[in-house]
């Protein structure tokens, strides 16, 4: 071999060990970044998943739109996702599946669930409001009392809380329950088929109820006052509340500063749900200016009331067998 050739095997092979060790720093590189990645992507999992339901209007959606409760939480180690529904029915069906561990309903939904096994806790609830739910008509309409609802059809959301108020506006009135036709539809449809004249009259709650009036000048043949409470309850599945209480606890104490701002500043919370809703300000403003803020235990009581609430409704068939309200309370 001469000069020549050895000098350009030399050359050749260190540039080969350069390039090895070059790739070998990369590779080394790779699998650090890689192992970080990696310890990011396992704290992420390791995070517990709390599904929280709502509804348009409530507490609930005042601490949403606020964002105290996400601090909180993450602090525990939980990762807060929020899911809206349209009615307590349809959210306390997702409960009973697993797809949510905690929502806010009005009376009637729990008992419904209840009615059809529904692992459900009740965990606290607000004071009566029972303006905040009626009995509506356009303003044009030949209806002027409960008693005229007679061979009428009437939109309602079933198994809501606007359910029990009809029953007890039509008892009131002389009406009995089978002489009018239920049309079960969500509130957004429900509005639709009210407006083009489709029903004849409309069973719905805030802010609905107050949308409707502002929009269409709809009529309120009865509301809530000197026939139901109309309560909103927090309720969750019994396998998270019991494995859950410092969680609960958190939710609670949150719920209970987001009433004590909202009492004072109901211009300010129509404001703040205004783009979460899609609702306009005065509607809002309306809505909070007739409801009550503040939680408050689940006692006797309250467990009493919801019981003949259930009784009422099994009376009437609208749930197959009868239940204990009081099973589905944390010992």
């Amino acid at each position: 071999m001469n000069k020549k050739s050895k000098s350009s095997r030399r050359t050749f092979m260190l540039s080969l060990v350069v390039l090895l060790t070059l790739l070998t720093a990369c590779g080394s590189n790779g699998s650090k970044e890689s192992s970080s990645d990696s310890e990011s992507s396992n704290k992420a999992s390791t995070a517990k998943e709390i599904h929280i339901g709502y509804q348009k209007y409530g507490t609930v959606n005042i601490l949403k739109a606020k964002g105290t409760l996400e601090g909180r939480l993450e602090s525990e180690g939980y990762k807060v996702t929020w899911i809206e529904f349209p009615g307590g029915p349809q959210l306390l069906e997702a409960l009973n599946v697993g797809s949510i561990d905690i929502g806010h309903t009005g009376e009637a939904p729990p008992i419904f669930a209840q009615a059809a096994g529904a692992p459900l806790v009740y965990l606290a609830h607000e004071p009566a409001s029972p303006a905040s739910e009626a009995i509506i008509v356009p303003k044009d309409s030949d209806i002027k009392t409960v008693a005229d609802l007679k061979g009428k059809k009437v939109a309602l959301n079933k198994g809501s809380n606007v359910h029990y108020l009809l029953v007890k506006a039509l008892e009131k009135a002389g009406v009995d329950y089978k002489d009018i036709t239920t049309v079960y539809l969500p509130p957004g449809d429900a509005r639709v088929a009210f407006e083009n004249g489709n029903v004849d009259a409309w069973a719905i709650w805030d802010p609905f109820l107050a949308a409707a009036q502002t929009a269409t000048g709809a009529t309120v043949l009865a509301d809530g006052q000197d026939l139901v409470s109309n309560i909103e309850f927090y309720l969750a599945s019994r396998k998270f509340a019991e494995g859950n209480q410092s969680v609960i606890d958190i939710f609670k104490d949150e719920l209970n500063q987001i009433d004590e701002w909202s009492k004072a500043n109901t211009k300010e919370v129509a404001e703040l749900l205004s783009p979460q809703l899609g609702i306009d300000i005065p509607s809002l403003e309306l809505a909070s200016k007739r409801r009550e803020y503040g939680l408050q235990p689940i006692d006797d009581s309250i467990i009493e009331a919801q019981q003949k609430i259930a009784d009422t409704f099994h009376e009437l068939e609208l749930i197959p067998n009868p239940i204990v309200v009081k099973e589905a309370t944390l010992k």
